[in-house]
């Protein structure tokens, strides 16, 4: 008798370096738990993080801006990561390097003001007649082709709607015919269609089709309440930069000149100013009417040093604009140039500049911390180790780098694996780290044997 296992069909997620965060740990009173949410130690600069989360909430801090500064290690990245988890996915959250500003094909501002844009979300409200309900009939109708011949074309749709108070046939034109077919549709799934433009939402699969040995990862949904024809608040959320790319599109028409024209187009244009006000305008009336809320959300530049002087006016005047996010710098440089300068000023950023932040300093971690940190990245990767072997590579990542003693992890399961264990001993870290060499040992090796290099 052959008896085999079944492999789950659940996809592995990928490990990255921050997937473990999951939120800045705090206590409902704002107090820093040890270790909580994936997050070891930096308890000052997790409730000075968290008190910026309150203020984003309350919608007091825009314009404003935040410098994560620290050395290499101590979990400036993860910090922003644990505020952009606490403010949820219904806050735009935008992340960029200082290096992305530097690009052939568009201004470095241009590159800032589209992140700006990114970080700031729109919440559109409006009340919509629309149809809701479970497909139970979706039979389109066949005409005779207009070009003749023996073609048919679909003239329309007749579609079944099913609510808990009751069902409706609908018969629809053949452009919702289409945007049935682009959404996907079929019996058993539930839709809206609204009435006055026509457009089709595919909400998900009745619940009623969900059995436990279903293979597809499809997001069930309860049967709609309520009548199939009703009034419904609709929802939207949109960025400033989605308005923005959506009116720059060029409209061309049919003919072949203009596909060419648009294909001819580069792929990233620059936007006006004069479209941006006039979307701004548009932007106002909206959120005056009251159809439409403002959201500011978070831009995070990593490596902010890198940056130059024309980026840094450059963020002067947008932090004082009436639509600014709220911005996170982060860097883990001391006192050194302003890029493209002679001027020395502490992180690399403009005095001016420096006026305008709330500082968060983030410390290096201790002997006890980095085990902690280094215990937590195995679970997550579904590492075994021995109490010996964790307090060595806890060494290692006070002699050397934690980043180091993280990256060790895996290699040594494999050299653990190789030797039919699945728990990583001392002796497979010993192994590994006598392959590689850390950045400190390398600087050192480089000394040593400085005559051998080409310099």
């Amino acid at each position: 008798m052959n008896i085999e296992e079944v492999q789950s069909t659940t996809k592995k997620q990928r490990i990255a370096t921050h997937t473990h965060i999951k939120g800045l740990g705090l206590e409902p009173s704002g107090r820093a738990i040890d270790m909580a949410a994936g997050f070891v130690g930096q308890k000052e600069a997790r409730e000075a993080a968290g008190l910026v989360v309150d203020m984003i909430k309350q919608k007091k801090m825009a314009g404003r801006a935040l410098l994560l500064a620290g050395p290499p290690g101590t979990g400036k990245t993860a910090l922003a990561l644990g505020i952009s988890q606490e403010l949820g996915t219904k806050v735009p959250f935008c992340p960029m390097v200082g290096s992305e500003v530097y690009s052939s094909e568009v201004k470095k501002t241009e590159v800032l003001m589209e992140n700006f844009r990114r970080a700031i979300g729109l919440r559109v409200k409006e009340n919509k007649e629309v149809y809701e309900g479970e497909v139970t009939e979706l039979t389109p109708e066949e005409t005779e082709s207009i070009t003749g011949g023996y073609g048919k074309s679909i003239g329309g749709v007749i579609i079944g709607l099913k609510t808990i108070k009751g069902t409706k046939q609908l018969r629809l034109e053949a452009s919702i015919y289409d945007a049935l077919i682009k959404e996907k549709v079929v019996v058993g799934d539930v839709i809206y269609i609204e009435a006055n433009s026509g457009a089709v939402k595919r909400v998900g699969r009745s619940d009623a089709f969900a059995t436990e040995f279903d293979l597809e990862a499809e997001e069930y949904v309860p049967l709609p309440k309520g009548e199939v024809s009703k009034k419904k608040e609709i929802v939207q959320d949109v960025t400033l930069h989605d308005l923005d790319a959506a009116n720059a599109r060029p409209q061309g028409g049919q003919d072949i000149l203009s596909l060419m024209g648009q294909m001819m187009k580069p792929k990233k244009t620059e936007i006006t100013d004069k479209l941006r006000q006039e979307i701004n305008k548009v932007v106002n009336g909206f959120i005056n009417k009251g159809t439409a809320e403002l959201v500011p959300g978070v831009l995070f530049i990593d490596e902010v040093h890198m940056l130059d002087m024309e980026c840094f006016s450059y963020l002067n005047r947008a932090l004082e604009s009436s639509l600014s996010p709220i911005v996170i710098f982060a860097t883990n440089r001391g006192i050194c140039n302003v890029r493209g300068t002679d001027m020395n000023s502490p992180h690399g950023i403009p005095v001016d500049l420096l006026d305008r932040l709330v500082i968060i300093r983030t410390e290096n971690y201790g002997p006890a911390e980095v085990i902690q940190i280094l215990a937590l990245h195995a679970q997550v990767e579904e590492l075994h180790l021995d109490e010996e072997s964790l307090a060595y590579l806890g060494e290692i990542g006070q002699r050397s780098s934690l980043r180091h003693a993280v990256q060790l992890l895996s290699p040594a399961s494999i050299v653990a694996k190789m030797n039919s264990r699945e728990e990583i001993h001392k002796a497979d870290l010993e192994e590994v780290c006598a392959l590689y060499l850390d950045a400190k040992s390398s600087a050192k090796l480089l000394q040593d044997q400085q005559e051998k290099y080409i310099s």
